[in-house]
């Protein structure tokens, strides 16, 4: 009985190997393949936040990029704007240069008669019969005749406004050779250099400067008015 049964017995354990080796290999290659798609999926996910990085620092880029454009444009409209504020100083500085001199050129009248300020320095008394109060207001009136045109009692005062006494001042206009209808002609010019006047306001405006009426339509006739 014993040796027909060991063929039976030596199949069925043959057998029960091949059964047990399959169930292993199938147990490997499960456990094998575990691993692979958890490595692809790492993979992946590092590729995808790499991207993600990137993308951001494209974008960080293009906003550096475009702050960079807007300080530049901000600076060449500084630079504009600063170019545009020298000129606009320039011009003033030149506009109110020129406007000092032709101030003081109209503040300086021709009185049209050089004569008549050497006739004034050549008629002054002599220094030695002076005093010396009255020299300085002889001198005074001289300077001012040079300066611009005065009547005789405008002259006085302004004399008298620079502190000389009424005599010394009275003493100084007399004391020289003066032709106020001269001096209401260049008065006359020098008003009509300022502003605009008709024939009887330009007499009347003379006349209270202190010249006579006749005077002061002597130096109107002047003008052409």
């Amino acid at each position: 009985m014993a040796p027909r049964r060991l063929p039976f017995i030596v199949m069925l354990v043959a057998a029960a190997a091949l059964v047990t080796g399959c169930w292993d290999g199938e147990d490997s290659g499960t456990d094998s393949s575990a691993p692979t798609a958890e490595a692809d999926a790492a993979v992946d996910q590092r590729v995808t936040e790499a991207e993600q990085r990137a993308s951001e620092a494209e974008a960080r880029v293009s906003e550096l990029e475009s702050e960079l454009d807007t300080a530049r444009q901000q600076a060449e409209e500084a630079e504009t704007r600063a170019d545009d504020a020298e000129s606009r100083a320039e011009e003033a500085e030149a506009a109110a240069l020129a406007a000092g001199e032709e101030a003081a050129a109209e503040a300086e009248p021709d009185t049209g008669d050089d004569e008549t300020d050497q006739d004034s320095d050549d008629s002054a008394p002599e220094a030695s019969s002076l005093t010396t109060s009255q020299e300085n207001a002889v001198r005074s009136a001289q300077d001012y005749l040079q300066f611009t045109a005065f009547s005789r009692t405008g002259l006085i005062g302004q004399l008298e406004f620079e502190g000389f006494s009424t005599e010394d001042a009275t003493f100084a206009v007399d004391s020289l050779d003066i032709d106020y209808n001269e001096q209401a002609a260049a008065a006359a010019e020098s008003y009509l250099e300022f502003s605009g006047f008709s024939r009887q306001g330009l007499i009347d405006q003379l006349v209270f400067e202190g010249y006579t009426q006749e005077q002061a339509t002597y130096g109107v006739d002047q003008t052409g008015l």
